[in-house]
């Protein structure tokens, strides 16, 4: 069971995509070394407002490329970190995996998948309607969100585009993904 790492990406500013990098560091217990998004506590604006002292469960924001040729068909075109994304992967059922897998990526990089992103209206702002295609309803009218997953760093390691990902799914009954 593996996949790749296709794309890293990090911004030390606060802005909607994230240039892509030839590496990226991953610190444990913080997130990206450099990027906004990095801290023991949330970052993102909405939940700072909320309450600024809850933990970062949204340290590192990864996409499935697979992702991109699916919203293509539709006719939107989208590229690696434009989505707000740290790492873009290819080969993994991002989405189907249960909280508390850990993905180890690379030589020493572990994550800890905390649950999914929760699209935002940034999303139309980037492109008009593209927010329909990453978040929607299945046939039960559940929602479905499509946007990636988020994770803490448990240990830290550099990760580039090109290094294998694993995944071990945790004990015990497994809880599905739902939003953080």
């Amino acid at each position: 069971m593996s996949g790749r790492v296709t794309a890293v990406s990090s911004n030390g500013e606060y802005s909607f995509t994230k240039p892509n990098r030839d590496s990226v560091r991953l610190l444990a217990g913080l997130g990206v070394e450099g990027d906004v998004h990095a801290g023991v506590t949330v970052k993102h604006r909405s939940r700072v407002a909320q309450d600024p002292t809850q933990p970062n469960l949204r340290q590192v924001h990864l996409i499935h490329e697979e992702l991109f040729a699916e919203v293509g068909e539709e006719g939107f075109e989208v590229a690696p970190g434009e989505l707000g994304e740290n790492i873009t992967t290819r080969g993994i059922d991002l989405l189907g995996l249960p909280v508390g897998t850990l993905l180890r990526i690379g030589d020493s990089a572990v994550l800890e998948v905390t649950g999914l992103r929760n699209p935002c209206l940034q999303i139309d702002n980037f492109q008009g309607g593209l927010l329909k295609q990453v978040v929607g309803r299945d046939e039960a009218g559940n929602i479905v969100r499509k946007a990636g997953i988020m994770s803490i760093v448990r240990e830290g390691g550099v990760v580039r585009p090109g290094d294998a990902i694993e995944w071990e799914l945790p004990n015990g009954p497994h809880r599905p993904l739902d939003r953080v």
